[in-house]
């Protein structure tokens, strides 16, 4: 089994967290350090702690993550104007908390995805 994360206890609500959506599969909350006018973390309800992680057996929970991330934009009311999906994998991929999560920001305009 993965390791406890911050992220395992705002699925269990044992910690505060602004949470927009939650069934069975996954868990969205507002990041608590926003990007832009809107960011929202996506993370499956099991801990997958990489993209490294993902197994034939996650297939349905990843893609709750992109149905919930469309859901989410149409809501937020930035589907139209656009956003990003972000999900960053290990050190040098930007990961800081080892449970896979999608980052949905938007909201505004974002600019180049890389400097370079």
């Amino acid at each position: 089994m993965a390791e406890e994360t911050i992220f395992s206890k705002i699925i269990r609500k044992e910690i505060p967290a602004n949470i927009v959506y939650q069934d069975e599969l996954v868990t969205a909350f507002r990041d608590i350090s926003p990007q832009a006018k809107t960011h929202i973390l996506i993370i499956p309800n099991k801990v997958i702690p990489t993209v490294n992680d993902v197994t034939e057996q996650d297939e349905l929970t990843l893609g709750r993550l992109f149905s919930v991330a469309a859901k989410l934009a149409k809501e937020e009311g930035i589907a139209e104007d656009g956003y990003r999906l972000i999900v960053n994998c290990n050190k040098h991929g930007g990961q800081e908390v080892f449970h896979l999560h999608m980052h949905l920001v938007g909201g505004e305009p974002l600019g180049r995805m890389l400097a370079n």
